[in-house]
């Protein structure tokens, strides 16, 4: 009697799903036609949010790329976690050592914990989060696969001469060159051969939007979690004809020789739309792969992005108004470098065509996923779970403050806290060094009003997590602490 019982009981559990976690890189928060935009179109991604449920107000856990991959698998914001900054080990040429400073071993991932859950776990795209031989090496960090680009550099090309699968090199029918230099001098920059070479036959997110829908093949009759950090649109800026075409033209745009930083182009604003285009066909490839092996029903999607658009390489914020109607780019805490779009598609779980405007953050993806996969979740992380809010239910918790923090922009850190955000630089060279900011997103998302004065209490309390930080093995940060305190609107 027992025993049926039991059985009665695994019967009636509903299966757990494949999670497919699809994180662009350098996307805008404005660069989506499901977020605004006009001109770059992306009927895929778009149908996904028409299918599923938009959020508004979700952040990466940085402006930068390793860092937001960082707190992603480790589920905690930079007040804690590991790698707050880009840290490179090699140079940028296209045969130097690879790697950045790597997730240390025994860090407990997503990656682990979907694994001990049970699921297949895979990685395919750009890693950053530790060189082929270091102890941060997607294989030792729980992905039982990966494919792609271990060091975050080597990715700046687009036609790389070769990619990591799992600890092997791989070698691609692409030449070696560097993904940052000018066209050369007396070159013709309105010739189109005088670009030839930048350029392979191996596109190297063609390669891993195919090994993505063969790893779904592989692993279609048993739980999956697949991480998929495509490298688009991060310059340089590079795509296959066929996705260049339908943007040429249409724009107003000049040759780019090169003279900011990346590789020479002929059409930037052109490419720059069809990479953003080509991504989204692979996001309708995808879903396509989940439809013919019949477990798109039970597969959720998450589509996002790492941090803000660009400024260097020929393309600006403003060209496509890809932060929207926000403050910064990548690199900085303003807004427009951590808002990015956030789409979750389940389909008959996730009411289709829905909106979210709750405040959430990249590492809330960990006890998210973990509550879905049936999953142990450790106790010291700082995401909270928005599976209620994929469901509808009304038992949402908030989180009471999201933390950043980024060295390079000037020693900063932002916190934000219900409606409210404060940033504050501690850098003694800029002007404002050691005044906390205060601005209401909810009436002004560009932060254009500091209203500090007007809320000392709110001061007080970003002041407060802002000095709760702990000092990670990669950034100390005792300097800027001991000579800035506190602020100048606290004093």
């Amino acid at each position: 009697m027992l025993a049926c019982v039991a059985l009665a009981t695994v019967l009636v559990q509903p299966t757990r799903p494949n999670i497919i976690y699809i994180l662009a890189d350098d996307l805008g928060y404005g660069e989506l036609g499901c977020y605004g935009q006009t001109t770059i179109k992306t009927p895929n991604i778009d149908r996904l949010a028409s299918e599923g449920m938009k959020f508004t107000d979700h952040y990466s856990g940085s402006p930068v790329c390793a860092p937001a991959r960082s707190t992603f698998l480790e589920g905690k914001s930079t007040r804690t976690n590991i790698v707050r900054e880009n840290k490179e080990f090699g140079d940028f040429s296209a045969t130097g050592k690879e790697g950045q400073f790597p997730l240390g071993k025994g860090t407990k991932t997503l990656a682990w914990a979907m694994k001990e859950a049970g699921y297949t776990t895979g990685a395919i795209g750009k890693w950053g989060l530790g060189g082929p031989d270091s102890s941060g090496a997607p294989n030792k960090q729980g992905f039982d696969y990966f494919y792609g680009y271990n060091c975050q550099r080597q990715a700046h090309n687009y036609y790389p001469d070769h990619l990591w699968e799992n600890n092997t090199i791989v070698k691609l029918n692409n030449p070696t060159f560097n993904a940052h230099q000018r066209l050369p001098q007396g070159v013709d920059p309105n010739d189109p051969s005088s670009y030839n070479a930048y350029r392979g036959k191996d596109p190297s997110n063609d390669l891993m939007r195919d090994k993505a829908i063969d790893f779904i093949d592989r692993n279609r009759n048993t739980p999956f979690f697949l991480y998929l950090p495509f490298t688009i649109p991060h310059v340089a800026l590079q795509v296959p004809d066929d996705s260049l075409t339908q943007y040429l033209g249409k724009l107003d745009e000049q040759p780019y020789i090169g003279n900011s930083g990346y590789l020479p182009n002929q059409n930037p604003l052109s490419t720059y739309a069809g990479m953003i285009s080509r991504l989204d066909s692979y996001v309708g490839q995808i879903v396509n792969k989940l439809k013919a092996e019949n477990i798109d029903q039970n597969t959720l999607i998450v589509f996002t992005s790492d941090n803000g658009p660009t400024w260097v390489s020929g393309i600006t914020p403003d060209i496509f108004t890809s932060a929207g109607n926000l403050r910064g780019r990548k690199a900085q805490l303003w807004e427009g470098g951590l808002r990015v779009p956030f789409i979750a598609r389940w389909p008959g779980k996730i009411k289709a065509g829905t909106t979210s405007n709750l405040p959430s953050v990249m590492y809330d993806m960990f006890p998210t996923f973990t509550a879905l996969a049936g999953a142990k979740t450790p106790s010291d992380i700082e995401g909270i779970s928005i599976v209620p809010t994929f469901l509808a239910q009304n038992n949402q918790k908030k989180h009471d403050a999201i933390y950043w923090e980024f060295f390079p922009h000037d020693w900063g850190q932002a916190v934000r806290m219900g409606d409210y955000k404060a940033i504050r630089f501690l850098n003694p060279k800029n002007k404002d060094a050691g005044h906390t900011f205060i601005y209401n997103l909810k009436s002004d998302p560009s932060e254009s009003q500091d209203i500090s004065a007007k809320h000392p209490d709110l001061v007080k309390e970003a002041e407060a997590i802002m000095s709760s930080r702990k000092d990670s093995p990669y950034e100390p940060w005792n300097k800027p602490y001991k000579s800035i305190t506190p602020s100048k609107n606290t004093m």
